[in-house]
């Protein structure tokens, strides 16, 4: 059965939805699925906008099939070769066998290395080409290392739609939803919008500022953003690539604490959640507590992009700082993150080491990051008498921090 919906009067949704697969790129969590997103505009000629994973591939075709009822597919164009976008193309070749491949000159190399035989179906396009299906015509504009060398975006500049790639998408199943406004999207969709955004693409920040700044002079004649994931973009432009602004340039997104503790047997968890208790009583009003034990490391990384401070409260383990400590320490330094306030709590019965170690690391690895000078060392477990007056202090130079 066939599952479509219209962008426009010519353009077609044609993707479909995932809900089986428990983790993205084998990484990161679906709790709320994930789409896949192609678009198939019918015209003088039929052209389909990228295709979708494999594991969704049955469905696609049938939407591809009632979409063309009976036409030919003319063209396939190719914004992103990522295999969650591209691993149709075989079948889609299969089926519709005069079909010409639009994509670049890299996504071309790309192709021939995930077995793709196109040598005799493939058209080169570069920044500033377009292309004429009728009475659509497309730009394309590059877009490399957002977030794969070969990756583009393209602009049917007669609706106005913007085929962004991997730009602008989100997790979460679109399940009969088309349009961003057809949704409380900063409700239910934002999060999963960041956590998508930083996780996936978040080391490229600055490829992700240039393609805003080439887009720009684009933009009045957008009515459309179309991704390769999550919901369609008709309205409130300003809204999303905001966002996307603030989070490729490393800006916080909201004024706040994270959180994040490692604790084996509770004692350091009751501390984390006191001292959150004191920023709330000192006027501190978006406070997040993290385990980071029973959290996973993509929705910390989506967090700390979103929160302006983060309190890392660690026991010491091996001497050291715990494991999972180190492993979202190690993320947000591939992830390239920055411009963000650290303060440190570290737990240890006989030789608390971990602070000494997070500080190195926030220090050494990360860029542009201020650790706050105050630090509290638990022998074990507070109390009222050992501890608390240390805490106190820590929570008021956070407070303090956000007046600077």
């Amino acid at each position: 059965m066939h599952q479509v919906r219209k962008v426009t009067e010519d353009i077609v949704w044609v993707g479909a939805n995932e809900h089986r697969l428990a983790l993205f790129e084998n990484i990161h969590p679906l709790t709320t699925g994930v789409s896949y997103n192609s678009y198939l505009l019918l015209d003088e000629k039929t052209v389909l906008f990228d295709t979708v994973d494999w594991a969704v591939c049955r469905q696609y075709l049938e939407n591809v099939d009632y979409v063309l009822n009976g036409r030919e597919l003319d063209y396939l164009v190719i914004n992103h070769l990522e295999p969650d976008h591209a691993a149709s193309m075989d079948e889609i070749i299969l089926r519709y066998p005069k079909v010409k491949i639009i994509s670049t000159e890299k996504a071309f190399m790309m192709m021939s290395q995930f077995g793709f035989d196109v040598v005799d179906r493939f058209i080169e396009v570069k920044e500033g080409d377009t292309y004429n299906f009728g009475k659509h015509t497309v730009a394309f504009v590059e877009a490399p290392m957002v977030h794969w060398p070969e990756a583009m975006v393209t602009l049917d500049v007669t609706d106005g739609v913007l085929f962004s790639a991997d730009a602008f998408g989100s997790f979460i199943a679109l399940d009969g939803v088309l349009f961003a406004d057809e949704v409380d999207f900063d409700r239910d969709y934002l999060d999963e919008a960041r956590r998508y955004l930083t996780n996936i693409v978040g080391k490229y920040g600055p490829q992700v500022q240039h393609l805003i700044g080439k887009a720009a002079p684009l933009l009045p004649q957008v009515k459309f953003i179309a991704p390769l994931h999550g919901p369609v973009w008709r309205k409130n432009f300003d809204y999303i690539i905001g966002k996307y602004d603030k989070w490729s340039k490393y800006e916080p997104e909201v004024d706040g604490v994270l959180v994040i503790y490692a604790s084996m047997y509770g004692n350091t968890e009751s501390v984390a959640v006191s001292l959150a208790s004191k920023l709330r009583e000192k006027g501190i009003k978006d406070v997040k507590v993290r385990d980071v034990s029973n959290t996973h490391v993509s929705w910390l990384v989506s967090e700390t992009f979103k929160y302006s401070h983060v309190v890392l409260a660690s026991v010491t383990y091996n001497l050291g700082m715990y494991p999972l400590i180190h492993n979202y320490l190690q993320d947000l330094k591939a992830l390239n993150v920055q411009n963000r306030t650290f303060a440190v709590i570290e737990n240890g019965t006989w030789a608390p080491q971990a602070g000494d170690k997070i500080r190195e690391f926030l220090d050494n690895e990360l860029k542009q990051m201020t650790v706050l000078s105050d630090e509290v060392t638990i022998n074990s477990s507070m109390s009222e008498t050992t501890g608390a007056v240390e805490l106190d202090r820590l929570a008021d130079s956070i407070v303090e921090s956000f007046k600077q």
